[in-house]
């Protein structure tokens, strides 16, 4: 590599004294002009701190802390319910569940619910259909109460 850059002789004319970097810095600090904010003659007061300035930075924790009280709050509401959906805990699906002509119009003819799904999903919630008995009078009793623990 060498003979390479002998062969194509670098230098281009362009050298720095030496020495130049040496003192450099005191040369060009002492060729510029000084600023006001340099001078000694100027005083420097600190101004005193506001109200504001004093509270800001716990003014700003706050409001992160109800920033993530609020953040939490969303996602416990997006969550989704799952207390409400049991037959014993509401009244509106038990009654909806009750009435035979909701429950054949709605549930059997228009719903994507399988008669598995429903049986499963009545098991789960507690219902037993061996519990009851029908009658001639079209109405379920309670039939033998030993058949209701499994």
């Amino acid at each position: 590599m060498k003979d390479i850059l002998e062969k194509v002789n670098r230098n281009d004319g362009m050298t720095v004294p030496d020495g130049y970097f040496d003192d450099f810095a005191t040369r060009m600090a002492a060729s510029l002009p000084p600023m006001d904010w340099e001078k000694d003659t100027v005083e420097t007061r600190v101004m005193p701190r506001s109200i504001w300035q004093k509270v800001r930075p716990y003014v700003y924790l706050a409001a992160m802390f109800m920033g993530v009280w609020c953040m939490m709050k969303m996602f416990d509401m997006m969550r989704p319910d799952t207390r409400g959906l049991n037959l014993d805990n509401n009244p509106v699906i038990t009654a909806a569940v009750g009435n035979d002509y909701f429950f054949n119009d709605y549930v059997i003819t228009h719903g994507d619910m399988s008669e598995y799904q429903l049986m499963e999903d009545l098991y789960e919630t507690g219902y037993i259909p061996a519990a009851y008995e029908y009658h001639e009078s079209s109405e379920y009793v309670d039939g033998d109460s030993s058949l209701t623990e499994i």
